[in-house]
């Protein structure tokens, strides 16, 4: 690993730049270097998963999330990465993702408010969990769930987790997530292990512009002083935080209809395991719970979390509310609704305020049912010539599609 700067190396057929050091950019550099390539990764921050990638709940999505699309083209666009998580999480990170997986499977629960009422929610998961165990692949999950469905709790396994008079009904559904953290510190590990991956960080991506056959990566430094690297023979723009402006720099223009926001949530760890189910109060603006391991939980609840929101290329301002007053709102909604959560309070021995920021195609409030965020199947991957601009989707995807751009950059240079 090399810190310096990459202006003054030689220029190689298979010198590549990749933009943004979450889970998808630095799964494409793994990826590119077990290739034979050679890779400088830039980010903004000191050093890779600082953000989002480090910061969110980790739910590997089967689409169960995503009621308001009863069409079912979200779910169907969002399998396949979620089927395919674990085994490539799996080869980059060199070990066994079991510690990380959420010991038992999702509860999702029907807020009185939710964009989707508990009947048509329950019809939606059924007819998803069959496209599921359709999918060939459902075995490969984080966990098994080629014989699994859906089962709706009784009235009293629902009042044992719930506020009843707002929450109306309750489903497990055979979904997992993973901790973020856990699975961003095996990253850092194999990053490290690589020497073909020079980290390039403290360095924010302003442009791309064309030189010749390659491309040249202007940057600017936390004390304002801006550099330009390269050349490079393929750039992989992996950022989900000025993504756009930078795609604007080489001429290719934005599809319309996106979305930036900002959204943080708690990362609680207990002084004693606490039995605290994890559970997604759904389908609209509301919050959910993650209990990775008994002690390490995740939790959030969207509307006190969300910092800031916009839709223009550029990113809007964080509001200035204060971090205390975030923490306790959070608390108190969720305590609120699931009485269970005020446990992992009281055995609280830490808990950090922590996020980052999301891009998605679709706009509009959660709360209300036409709002293109419910529907999350514009993702994937743009390309002009050797640069290739990816739109994650969900962290859950970011894996898959790494894979399908080092495949096409691998065919592009036998081709």
């Amino acid at each position: 690993m090399n810190q310096a700067g990459v202006a003054g190396v030689a220029r190689g057929r298979d010198r590549i730049a990749v933009l943004g050091a979450g889970i998808m950019g630095c799964s494409v550099a793994l990826m590119l270097a077990r290739r034979g390539h050679r890779v400088v990764l830039f980010d903004a921050a000191e050093a890779p998963f600082r953000g989002a990638s480090r910061w969110n709940e980790g739910k590997i999505h089967l689409g169960y999330l995503y009621a308001g699309d009863p069409s079912l083209a979200t779910a169907r666009k969002l399998l396949p990465g979620g089927l395919a998580f674990r085994g490539i999480v799996e080869e980059l990170a060199g070990c066994s993702l079991a510690p990380a997986i959420t010991p038992c499977d999702d509860l999702y629960l029907a807020h009185r408010d939710s964009v989707v009422d508990a009947d048509a929610m329950g019809r939606y998961f059924d007819a998803l969990s069959d496209v599921v165990r359709a999918s060939g692949a459902a075995d490969a999950y984080l966990v098994d769930v080629s014989g699994s469905g859906v089962s709706k709790l009784s009235k009293q396994e629902l009042e044992a987790v719930a506020d009843t008079r707002t929450i109306r009904a309750g489903f497990r559904v055979p979904e997992r997530s993973v901790s973020t953290n856990w699975i961003a510190d095996r990253y850092l590990d194999a990053l490290r292990g690589e020497p073909a991956i020079e980290w390039r960080m403290s360095a924010r991506v302003r442009g791309v512009a064309a030189d010749g056959d390659g491309w040249r990566i202007t940057t600017v430094a936390p004390d304002g002083g801006v550099s330009v690297d390269g050349v490079f023979d393929t750039v992989v723009n992996a950022l989900w935080e000025g993504r756009l402006e930078v795609d604007a720099s080489v001429g290719l223009a934005p599809e319309p209809g996106w979305s930036h926001r900002y959204r943080q949530s708690l990362f609680v760890r207990t002084g004693e395991d606490v039995a605290v189910p994890s559970a997604v109060i759904a389908t609209g603006p509301f919050g959910d719970v993650k209990n990775y391991n008994g002690r390490d939980f995740y939790l959030s609840w969207y509307p006190h979390g969300l910092r800031a929101e916009g839709s223009d290329a550029s990113l809007p301002e964080l509001d200035d509310r204060g971090e205390a007053g975030i923490v306790d709102a959070i608390r108190e909604s969720l305590c609120g609704l699931l009485p269970p959560v005020r446990t992992i309070f009281d055995s609280a021995e830490s808990i950090r305020l922590e996020g980052g920021w999301v891009f998605a195609m679709g706009r509009g409030a959660l709360s209300d049912p036409a709002s293109g965020l419910h529907r999350r199947d514009r993702f994937g991957i743009r390309q002009a010539g050797h640069y290739f601009s990816v739109d994650t989707g969900k962290y859950s995807t970011a894996p898959a599609l790494a894979r399908e751009v080092a495949d096409r950059i691998g065919a592009r240079r036998r081709a």
